[in-house]
């Protein structure tokens, strides 16, 4: 059983980082971060490095979101890239999963090494 992706994130995604990120970000963060998402590349990165990185647990199978994801990848429907922002090695802040913690999770039950398309952009520069 293998993951595929669709080439580019769901148009509801961004509204759902959105909402996420206006917990941890200023209005104006919040739209400078989802306007570069919808801008950045896509690359790839391992699930299990994506994990480490934002220092999140797995959610196990047995999870609704997980088990709903893990069926797709069974079905062979095309999961959503991740839309992340970078953390900061230096300043101890995690890489932020803004939409797909789940589908990374699935991702990583199915195997650890799967390379999932990411967009993956910077935080603002502060103020000052």
């Amino acid at each position: 059983m293998s993951v595929t992706w669709l080439d580019e994130p769901a148009k509801h995604d961004y509204p759902a980082a959105a909402a996420y990120l206006a917990l941890v970000a200023n209005p104006d963060e919040v739209e400078s971060i989802v306007e570069a998402l919808k801008e950045a590349p896509v690359t790839h990165q391992k699930a299990k490095d994506i994990l480490r990185a934002s220092r999140l647990e797995l959610l196990n199978e047995d999870n609704a979101h997980v088990q709903a994801d893990l069926e797709k990848i069974r079905r062979g429907e095309k999961l959503s890239p991740i839309l992340l922002v970078r953390g900061s090695l230096a300043l101890g802040f995690p890489l932020q999963i803004a939409d797909g913690y789940h589908r990374v999770c699935a991702s990583y039950h199915t195997d650890e090494n799967t390379d999932i398309p990411v967009k993956i952009v910077e935080l603002p520069a502060a103020a000052d």
